[in-house]
């Protein structure tokens, strides 16, 4: 298996190392690395994404990965890359985020096995400090200058927003964790975006001053798509891999619609497909992009890791109703997120279970304009339930005729859906 240092530089994930001869100091021995998660919402989103896939990459490799998860540094805030403060969390809400980001991680990372996965919360450790035992023994290592110095906190500094001194201290925090996992788990490489170069560097200064090891530290670009929009963010927000925040459907999406641009990068940052598999797919994107093979493929391999093989068949299904697949097996939300530009009409369940005359349903939904005119577009072939076509004129909707639990979809000639929802 080929060195780890060297499948990332092929795969374009690494930014900066520590080390010039990283690659040689890691070519023989089986090493622990992690990487910081911030529990400040409920869930992961895809931005975290590539540092958990590197994280797996190493595990791959043979390697032992530690997933961090920041229950104490969340209560500060990291400085790193934001242009001003962002508010507090408490400590409740953060437990409650833990609960889910941990179980997300856990989707990628194997906890069994020789070089098992560690999971951490670094408030078990610098919760344990008063102000005054931290200062005494942590921070005296630290020098002003060195940490004015620091990019994330000139800009910051320089801004009109300008930084607290609670933001001011995150690298310290950052940079004990760093000494700590280095003490208690013989932990010796640090990785994380471009941000976070300032507080990996000062992590790999305070190792060394206080217990005289060499540790090392590798970021990864900061992605950004073709068109310069920050990677993960669509006019809707964020991209979850929480099914509630972002559903599995729009989750899917997301990678189907990568540019031709990004999608060689993306499979390379976000699968773990071979050089010659992508090399492939890479071919295909020059000769034959109109097919777009490259983003199902990539949009097929992230959706399993996230939301599991099942899920994922059932968005690639629903991916082929806009192309007029019958629509079986869904649900509300799947359904929801695929016609959310469609208009919609909400009736009593009831009028369904006691059987809805389809020309109704037609006038009712303003399809047709009247039951003459329902007659006329069904006799020509130009009514579709639920993508299925029907030409009787005394149909009736039952509950059997719902494409979900509550929806069904009605159609006029090619393109012009329109949803009906029965509620209680």
């Amino acid at each position: 298996m080929a060195n780890i240092i060297e499948t990332l530089e092929q795969r374009g994930l690494i930014s900066q190392v520590s080390a010039p001869d990283l690659a040689e100091k890691l070519d023989s021995k089986s090493i622990t690395v992690y990487a910081g998660f911030d529990p400040t919402a409920k869930s992961l989103h895809i931005g975290n994404l590539l540092q958990i896939m590197l994280l797996a990459q190493f595990q791959r490799h043979g390697h032992r990965p530690i997933a961090l998860v920041g229950g104490a540094t969340a209560m500060i805030g990291d400085p790193s890359g934001k242009s001003q403060e962002r508010n507090l969390l408490d400590e409740e809400t953060i437990e409650a985020n833990l609960v889910g980001i941990k179980g997300q991680l856990q989707q990628f990372l194997d906890f069994d096995g020789a070089n098992a996965a560690l999971l951490v919360n670094n408030i078990d450790w610098i919760g344990k400090f008063s102000f005054i035992e931290f200062l005494r023994d942590v921070g005296k290592s630290f020098r002003v200058g060195e940490m004015m110095a620091k990019e994330s906190v000139r800009k910051r500094l320089n801004s009109e927003a300008g930084m607290s001194f609670t933001e001011f201290s995150y690298q310290m925090l950052q940079a004990y964790d760093f000494y700590h996992l280095c003490q208690e788990y013989d932990c010796t490489m640090q990785t994380g975006g471009d941000d976070q170069w300032g507080n990996i560097t000062a992590g790999i200064d305070l190792t060394r001053k206080l217990c005289n090891r060499q540790v090392f530290g590798l970021t990864s670009p900061l992605l950004t798509t073709a068109s310069g929009q920050k990677f993960g963010k669509t006019e809707a927000g964020a991209v979850y891999l929480d099914p509630e925040m972002s559903s599995p459907y729009d989750f899917y999406q997301y990678w189907i619609r990568a540019d031709d641009r990004d999608a060689v990068k993306l499979l390379n940052s976000f699968t773990f497909l071979s050089s010659d598999e992508i090399a492939d797919l890479a071919k295909l994107v020059a000769t034959e992009p109109e097919k777009r093979e490259a983003q199902k493929v990539l949009a097929e391999q992230v959706t399993t890791m996230v939301h599991g093989k099942e899920q994922t068949e059932l968005v690639q299904k629903a991916a082929q109703v806009l192309f007029g697949q019958a629509i079986e097996g869904l649900s509300d939300a799947t359904l929801n997120s695929i016609f959310a530009d469609v208009p919609s009409t909400e009736m009593p369940r009831a009028k369904l279970n006691e059987g809805l005359g389809l020309l109704d349903a037609l006038c009712e939904t303003k399809l047709c304009s009247s039951r003459g005119e329902a007659k006329k577009l069904l006799k020509s072939g130009g009514v579709y339930i639920n993508n299925v076509r029907t030409d009787q004129l005394d149909m009736t909707l039952s509950p059997d005729s719902l494409a979900s639990e509550t929806i069904l979809v009605l159609r006029s000639g090619k393109k012009k859906y329109h949803l009906l929802k029965f509620v209680n």
